[in-house]
């Protein structure tokens, strides 16, 4: 499926704050959605995560079953020379992996060109691709970005964050978030961006330039207000303490009184 379009994205700083939109690259968001590309590639990406290691023991290689079991004639049973033959328990294994297989996939570069550039656009046809003029971080901070993506409001989603070259602070502030993914503009692949929600993009990565503006502060967050039905209950609580202090001068004033009396007499 393909289909030339212009899109555009919802801007934001480092801080969260909103600017004006951005045109993305035509060069890249040109509208092309190829679903068997995105499928090849995704495939062949999963399947070089596989390393291969798993291994089994011929009877070649299983120790014991050196001796007959029992002698070849007169005892009624079937004759056997081992222990560790296919059929026995704990025998050998037959035709079972040994370790070298290899799961690699490869490839044509066009092909991984054009799964690349569908799953972009198709982030961009859901509106989930956003751009962030920069991510200047002099340290690593989760907090900030955390901070980030609940004013975009995004927090809750699997976001990918792409920035322009390799940025270690920004790599360390994201590590610690579990759906929370960072890497090179350069190097993200077709199973990253399918994987993710949202794709947070850096204005350099993809040739813009914004000036800076104004950071604006965040909109504290308002404490929720007890339920009505609970300030009756609270009144009560607070009314019953009281009430114990008045009664306990009460029942000391008959005593006094006899005391009186006694001295009277």
């Amino acid at each position: 499926m393909a289909d030339t379009t212009n899109f555009d994205a919802a801007a934001f700083t480092a801080l969260g704050t909103a600017r004006d939109r951005v045109a993305l690259p035509a060069a890249t968001f040109d509208g092309t959605v190829n679903m068997p590309a995105m499928h090849l590639a995704v495939k062949a990406y999963l399947a070089n995560q596989r390393q291969g290691t798993a291994s089994t023991k011929t009877r070649g290689f299983v120790v014991g079953g050196n001796q007959k079991p029992w002698k070849q004639k007169g005892t009624g049973r079937a004759r056997q020379g081992s222990t560790r033959a296919p059929h026995w328990p704990g025998g050998g294994t037959v035709f079972g992996p040994h370790g070298d297989r290899n799961y690699e996939q490869s490839l044509p570069r066009k092909v991984k060109q054009l799964a690349r550039r569908s799953a972009l656009n198709a982030r961009a046809r859901e509106a989930a691709v956003y751009v962030i003029d920069a991510f200047s971080y002099a340290a690593p901070s989760t907090k900030t970005l955390l901070g980030l993506l609940e004013r975009m409001g995004v927090a809750g989603q699997k976001a990918l964050i792409l920035t322009d070259g390799n940025k270690p602070n920004v790599h360390l502030s994201g590590r610690n978030l579990p759906k929370v993914h960072v890497m090179p503009y350069a190097d993200v692949s077709t199973y990253h961006v399918l994987w993710s929600d949202v794709v947070l993009i850096e204005a350099a990565a993809i040739g813009h330039t914004l000036a800076p503006i104004a950071e604006k502060a965040a909109t504290p967050v308002k404490k929720a207000k007890a339920p009505a039905a609970e300030k009756p209950a609270a009144k009560a609580a607070a009314k019953k303490p009281a009430a114990k202090k008045a009664a306990a001068p009460a029942a000391k004033k008959p005593a006094a009184k006899k005391a009186a009396k006694k001295k009277g007499d």
